[in-house]
């Protein structure tokens, strides 16, 4: 499980020993921004949009997947829909989340282009407007909506 910014940037070291990969994005996110997410005062900051979040989870599923390790992610990203198609071009194939995310999580995967967001996010810079539509669960369809 790599749940720490000091595991997701080690991860091809530890490659050799490891059978698949299960990344821990509730934990990642927490020790990478230092947002203890428990505490009111700080809470606000818990950012799973945050560019080094992103970086390190692209980073890990990159890793494992070029060296042949299943990978997964677990925790509120793997379940929340305005990240489905982010993580599908980063290479993920498998999601763990709760039962009642698996419909939304579904159509959202069958909807994702993700030759034209994988274009798109490359692109990005981190305060770029690409996001928006991200975060607000749009995706990038596989045909462009008509007018």
């Amino acid at each position: 499980m790599i749940e720490v910014p000091a595991a997701a940037l080690m991860i091809d070291r530890f490659l050799d020993a490891f059978d698949f990969v299960s990344l821990g994005t509730n934990d990642l996110i927490q020790y990478t921004l230092a947002i203890d997410r428990a505490d009111e005062a700080v809470a606000h900051l818990y950012d799973p949009w945050h560019p080094a979040v992103l970086e390190l989870v692209a980073r890990t599923i990159r890793a494992a997947r070029a060296r042949g390790r299943a990978v997964s992610v677990c925790g509120e990203m793997a379940g929340d829909p305005s990240f489905t198609s982010v993580l599908l071009a980063m290479g993920l194939r498998s999601f763990s989340m709760h039962p009642s995310q698996i419909a939304a999580i579904k159509q959202q995967i069958l909807r994702t282009d993700t030759r034209r967001l994988s274009d798109l996010l490359l692109g990005a810079r981190s305060d770029a407007p690409t996001f928006t539509p991200l975060r607000n669960g749009g995706g990038v369809a596989a045909t462009p909506p008509r007018p």
